[in-house]
């Protein structure tokens, strides 16, 4: 294929899907992965994409991919992210569960576990783990964001902040480069704030393609999380986060 020719169909496959990795572009046009990041250099170069560690994205900062895309995209790393993260959940401990497609992926692999006391403003989340009997599970009040399941706004971060858990399971829209935890909704962001400034010890979940992602809303730092799990190695600047603020690193 042309190159040109190349770069209108690498634009469509984005824009259709909001995100598609290296991997899978190499595959749909057989060509190599060295050709593909070429490709997406110069389309970002140009402004059209926006370049993320295994792949690209559309260019928007103020709106998320489509709920039912995010659940399948990069589903491999998300569930290798999952099984590693609740190997460091004991039994029996208790745990703030945000919004997320990663956070999801999370709660199906905890249903291994035993007598766990979850608080979560994910319906999806709460869905999955209320199937244990053994399990408590409390959904925050709020309003509910129809487009994923997501609880919001105030009545929900007030809701929050009565209780102190084990853990905060975070997942995020993306990570710039200092470090800036960053999402799309304010009022989203406010009860992952609730939860991290509630929780004994925060775990982020995120996989590479959110190193460097766009989102307009500062959540949070990476240096306050006390464990992140990743696929892929961080840019050399958010490694220096972490060692400094001796935030583990966690690579699947």
């Amino acid at each position: 294929m042309i190159q040109h020719h190349r770069y209108e169909a690498i634009l469509e496959m984005i824009n259709e899907k909001s995100f598609v990795s290296i991997e899978k572009l190499a595959q749909h046009f057989n060509v190599t992965h060295q050709t593909i990041r070429r490709d997406l250099n110069e389309l970002s170069e140009q402004r059209k994409i926006v370049r993320h560690h295994g792949g690209a994205g559309t260019i928007s900062s103020t709106t998320n991919t489509a709920y039912q895309a995010r659940k399948i995209m990069d589903l491999s790393a998300k569930q290798k992210i999952a099984e590693r993260l609740v190997q460091d959940i004991p039994n029996g401990a208790s745990l703030f569960i945000n919004i997320g497609t990663t956070t999801e992926t999370i709660a199906q692999a905890l249903l291994g576990h035993s007598d766990l006391q979850i608080v979560t403003n994910n319906l999806h989340v709460a869905a999955i783990l209320g199937s244990k009997k053994d399990f408590s599970v409390i959904v925050a009040g709020g309003e509910v964001r129809h487009r994923d399941g997501g609880v919001i706004g105030e009545a929900t971060e007030s809701f929050i902040r009565n209780f102190r858990m084990d853990y905060g399971i975070i997942g995020i829209s993306g990570i710039d480069t200092d470090g800036s935890l960053l999402d799309f909704d304010y009022r989203e962001v406010r009860v992952a704030q609730a939860i991290i400034e509630n929780s004994r010890e925060v775990l982020l979940a995120a996989d590479g393609t959110k190193f460097g992602r766009r989102a307009m809303v500062s959540l949070a730092n990476i240096s306050q999380a006390n464990r992140f799990y990743t696929d892929l190695e961080p840019p050399d600047p958010i490694k220096k986060i972490l060692t400094d603020n001796k935030v583990s690193l966690h690579l699947v």
